[in-house]
C-alpha cells in the first residue's frame, strides 16, 4: 500500500515483527513505496512467511534489544518500524527466573528494563526501548507511515443503518472507553444496554470479546475501542480485522465502534464484507464526536 507521505531512500526500512497481520502490511507498504525492507522477526511471534518481502531477513529474540539494534545497524537502516503483537501476558505466566531463562534478555535489553523505563506499562517500556534505540543511530518512525489508508475513515461502514442500540451504547461507552484506555488499562469495553460487561486488560481484545460473549450469551452487545489520548503511532496502534469480526460474530455482538484516524482496520476490505454478512454493524467514530454519516450504501 502506497503512502504519499513516505519518501524514498536509498538506506532499507528496518522493521521489528512481532504477531499478527500488521507486519505484513507494513512490509507490502514499504515495498509499494519503492522501498527496501529488512526485517527482524521476534522468535515465537513473528510469522515464518514475513521472510518472502523481506530484502533482508533475520530471527532475533523478543528482549535482544541489542542484537535487533546491532542487526539493523549493521544492514544500514537508520528508520525502523515496530509493528505486530507480543502478548505480554504469556511472558507473565510464570516466575521471574523462569521467564529470564525462557527469553534470555541481552544487557541492553536489562539496562532498559532496569534503569530507563519509568515502570513496566507498555508506553513506558517501548518508549525506553525507543530512546535506546535513538541513542544507537535508529529513529523509530510512526508505525503506519507506510499504510495510512488502512486507517479507519469516520462514519458507518458497513452498508446498512446500524440499530439504535449500537450508537446509544457507544455513546454511553466512548468516555468510559477512552479513561480506561487513558490510565493503559486496556483498549476496548462491551457494551449492552448502558453497562459494561467487561473490561479490557493484559488479555487482549480477543478474550476480552469471548468472555463478554459468556456473560452475555443473549447477544446484542457492542465492542467500543479507542486510542488512548496522546498515543504514541510509533508503538500501540488498535487494529481489528476478519477475525475480530469473526469472533464477534461468535460471541452474538451486534457493532463494533473503533476510532477513526487512529484504528488500523487490516485487510480492510475482507473484513468489511464479512461484517456486512454477518450484520455487525461497524462505525469509524471521530473524537469525542458521534459518527452518524453513513460512508457507504
Amino acid at each position: 500500500m502506497e503512502s504519499h507521505d513516505a519518501k524514498p531512500t536509498v538506506r532499507p526500512v528496518g522493521l521489528i515483527a512481532g504477531e499478527g497481520e500488521f507486519p505484513r502490511l507494513v512490509a507490502r507498504g514499504v515495498r509499494a513505496a519503492g522501498q527496501k525492507v529488512a526485517i527482524v522477526a521476534l522468535r515465537g511471534w513473528a510469522d515464518p512467511s514475513l521472510r518472502e518481502l523481506a530484502d533482508r531477513f533475520c530471527w532475533r529474540g523478543v528482549v535482544r534489544l541489542g542484537g535487533w539494534i546491532r542487526t539493523l545497524k549493521r544492514w544500514g537502516c537508520q528508520e525502523v518500524i515496530m509493528a505486530g503483537r507480543v502478548r505480554k501476558v504469556r511472558m507473565f505466566s510464570g516466575p521471574r527466573w523462569l521467564q529470564w531463562l525462557q527469553y534470555l534478555p541481552d544487557l541492553t535489553s536489562i539496562r532498559v528494563w532496569y534503569c530507563y523505563a519509568h515502570d513496566k506499562r507498555n508506553d513506558s517500556l517501548l518508549r525506553a526501548v525507543a530512546d535506546e534505540m535513538q541513542r544507537r543511530g535508529l529513529t523509530l518512525i510512526d508505525s503506519t507511515t507506510y499504510c495510512r489508508d488502512a486507517l479507519a475513515p469516520e462514519g458507518v461502514l458497513t452498508p446498512f443503518e446500524p440499530p439504535a442500540r449500537v450508537r446509544d451504547d457507544a455513546d454511553f461507552a466512548w468516555p468510559i472507553a477512552k479513561e480506561i484506555s487513558r490510565l493503559d488499562i486496556g483498549q476496548s469495553v462491551a457494551v449492552k444496554e448502558r453497562e459494561i460487561i467487561a473490561v479490557e486488560a493484559i488479555e487482549g481484545t480477543d478474550q476480552l470479546i469471548e468472555r463478554a460473549g459468556q456473560l452475555c450469551p443473549q447477544g446484542g452487545w457492542t465492542l467500543v475501542k479507542v486510542a488512548r489520548p496522546n498515543r504514541d503511532m510509533r508503538f500501540d496502534v488498535p487494529t481489528v480485522g476478519p477475525r475480530t469480526i469473526e469472533k464477534l460474530h461468535a460471541a452474538r455482538a451486534a457493532g463494533l465502534v473503533i476510532e477513526a484516524g487512529r484504528t488500523l482496520m487490516l485487510d480492510k476490505q475482507q473484513m468489511l464484507e464479512l461484517a456486512a454478512r454477518l450484520r455487525i454493524s461497524v462505525i469509524g467514530r471521530a473524537e469525542g464526536l458521534a459518527a452518524d454519516r453513513p460512508m457507504c450504501r
